[in-house]
């Protein structure tokens, strides 16, 4: 492993290992590298090894997850290569936080809320995601994606607020669940036929044995999205971009997909834009935009489907969008704030470019 520092170009340093480095995780104050069968802590700043944590379960693809908020800075790891127990480990204090019993089946994705306080999982089947509490490793959600199929989970990711969860698979579809705590009375302001039906169903699920009524417990996505290709690898993050929830979904040929969501019905979510990251200008010929190929009301942002009319003087306003608390109603953004053209990426004002060498 070499560690270099980006600005100035040069080696700051380099570690060898005992076997094939399978992962990198690094916070502001700890680096992880993990092998196959052992997990090595180190001291960012002075890269000093803290701890080794020697002859862990077979983990042949590298799977764990490293809290990004460095005052939780918990590390999940596979507690088992038969079952999908999760240990979450205390990088700071460098000390075993609890267990956790995930899954029936090998875990196949992790990953950490943004404040450390939740952890989210799927197994091997990838039929069902469940989110705990951490540290006390309670389960808070429990998401079904399918029933019909078993697929490969490819990634998990919170959205900045905690409030959603996002999943790609090896198939076409990719699901966003959203994280709330239903009323214990199951009241609502405005109770639709679907709450109806829902209320239908826990009632009957009293009557059905233990495992029919827990799948019909479990809570279905919030919203998706249908990708245009199949069967590639794929990454998925939910983001704030432009002061609107956006999914970005990377595929391992190289295109960058940006969606939006809508946060208060969800649904199906709509392509508007599309990056390529590397290839030729051949081979990408006509696929830079969605807006190449498609009317230019069909790629309208979610951002003007929410506009709020007003009377008088033309002066759009805006539903606002909260990192802290979601989609707040009443709250309005003005129309000046928001960069004009098409969905950009603001990262070279906070990253370094990147070129490919």
């Amino acid at each position: 492993m070499n560690v270099y520092h980006f600005k100035k170009g040069t080696e700051i340093c380099n570690y060898s290992y005992s076997s094939n480095i399978l992962a990198v995780l690094s916070l502001k104050n700890r680096l992880v590298v993990c092998l196959e069968e052992s997990i090595y802590i180190h001291n960012i700043k002075d890269m000093k090894l803290l701890k080794t944590l020697l002859n862990t379960p077979s983990n042949p693809s590298g799977l764990c997850a490293l809290s990004i908020n460095h005052c939780n800075s918990f590390l999940a790891y596979p507690g088992s290569d038969t079952n999908g127990e999760i240990i979450v480990y205390d990088a700071n204090n460098l000390s075993t936080v609890t267990m956790i019993p995930a899954h029936d089946s090998p875990l196949a994705a992790i990953t950490f809320s943004a404040s450390g306080t939740k952890l989210a999982s799927a197994s091997e089947r990838g039929t069902v995601i469940r989110v705990f509490s951490i540290p006390e490793g309670l389960r808070l959600f429990e998401f079904r994606r399918g029933m019909k199929r078993y697929v490969n989970i490819s990634s998990l990711s919170f959205s900045p607020d905690a409030q959603f969860l996002c999943a790609s698979s090896n198939t076409e579809t990719v699901h966003i669940f959203k994280l709330e705590q239903h009323s214990p009375s199951g009241e609502e302001d405005a109770p639709s036929w679907s709450a109806y039906v829902g209320k239908m169903f826990t009632a009957a699920s009293s009557y059905l044995p233990a495992q029919v009524s827990g799948m019909m417990s479990q809570d279905r996505a919030f919203a998706t999205v249908r990708l245009q290709m199949v069967g590639q690898k794929n990454v998925c993050t939910l983001a704030i971009i432009q002061k609107l929830p956006r999914l970005l979904v990377a595929s391992s040929d190289g295109q960058l997909f940006i969606y939006n969501i809508d946060p208060q019905d969800g649904g199906e979510c709509t392509l508007v834009q599309k990056h390529r990251l590397f290839g030729s200008d051949k081979d990408w010929e006509g696929t830079e935009k969605c807006e190449l190929t498609e009317p230019p009301q069909a790629c309208q942002t979610y951002a003007a489907t929410v506009a709020i009319p007003t009377s008088g003087p033309v002066t759009a306003t805006l539903t606002g969008y909260s990192e802290d608390g979601g989609a707040k109603k009443g709250e309005v953004i003005p129309e000046h704030e928001f960069a004009a053209g098409p969905v950009c990426l603001d990262d070279e004002t906070e990253f370094p470019p990147v070129s490919i060498r």
